[in-house]
């Protein structure tokens, strides 16, 4: 981190036809405890009212409104125009709570080593009610072959560490932030912090659960990229979402013939290379389903 007192944080918000909810973001980032914000909004070109909404904030933020290529383009595009030696992106539905990014600061300095800091976050429903804790877990690398198990806004990298990994990859739409920290994993350690720093809003218009098919494929793409395998944990949850159309983000997936059947096909296509393996990690994945839905 740079040696001035205080280091400029830089926040970029990627936004398209989010009005409706970036003034509440907004106002997350502007309400921080901390006085270094580089603040900007880089929009997509929206038709919603969003422009007259970042006018209310010039002076206070930067904004631009252009087409892109979408979310890591953007992402990427607000970096370079950035000047901060603490980045972080928040979608245009994401909030900061209170006290987060002075709180990220103060960790940083005690953890010089990390690539990146990141913390506790809630799932919270399209009117902000909280609905379950995101389920993070503490740094292991290895952990990333299996699941993304860090929560996007509440996570904030070192500028070099951002540039040294060659930004988001901008063909990435769905699971771009997952392939950023499996490669910022591979360069430097992470660290995880106890503080709640952030909201991911779950509503039927956020991009992940409208296009969960698209989400399921693009993981399996940086899954096989990156270690050369798919898990059965990713599988079982695509064949129930497909089967009866359960939603993997908060449901564990109900046992069935059809599901495990359908699991196994895909299971052979995607890791055709690993059959036995697979069906090890099948079994496994299996039991385990079954022993979390007899708890619950």
């Amino acid at each position: 981190m740079e040696a001035e007192q205080e280091p400029v944080v830089s926040i970029v918000t990627p936004s398209y036809n989010s009005g409706r909810f970036l003034e509440e973001t907004i106002q997350s980032v502007l309400s921080q405890d901390y006085a270094h914000i580089d603040y900007l909004v880089m929009d997509g070109g929206s038709t919603d009212g969003t422009r007259e909404i970042l006018e209310r904030y010039r002076g206070r933020l930067r904004y631009v409104s252009e087409r892109d290529r979408g979310q890591a383009d953007a992402v990427n595009r607000g970096f370079r125009l950035s000047r901060g030696s603490v980045f972080a992106f928040l979608n245009a539905d994401d909030t900061y709570l209170p006290g987060a990014i002075s709180t990220v600061v103060r960790h940083m300095r005690e953890h010089p080593e990390a690539g990146v800091v990141y913390g506790e976050g809630y799932h919270v429903t399209e009117a902000g009610e909280v609905i379950n804790r995101y389920p993070t877990q503490v740094f292991d690398p290895e952990k990333f072959r299996r699941q993304c198990y860090i929560c996007q806004p509440a996570a904030f990298l070192r500028r070099e560490a951002f540039e040294a990994v060659g930004l988001l990859d901008a063909k990435l739409h769905y699971a771009l932030d997952y392939d950023l920290w499996i490669r910022v994993a591979q360069r430097y350690p992470m660290v995880k912090v106890e503080e709640y720093l952030a909201r991911s809003r779950m509503h039927r218009q956020n991009k992940t659960l409208r296009h969960l098919r698209e989400v399921f494929r693009e993981v399996f793409l940086v899954l096989r990229r990156h270690y050369g395998y798919v898990p059965s944990n990713w599988l079982y949850g695509y064949s129930a979402y497909l089967v009866s159309g359960e939603d993997p983000v908060f449901e564990v997936p109900r046992p069935s013939p059809a599901n495990l059947g359908l699991c196994v096909l895909l299971g052979l296509y995607y890791n055709h290379r690993h059959p036995v393996q697979f069906l090890k990690d099948l079994l496994a994945t299996a039991r385990q389903t079954l022993a979390c839905r007899h708890r619950s």
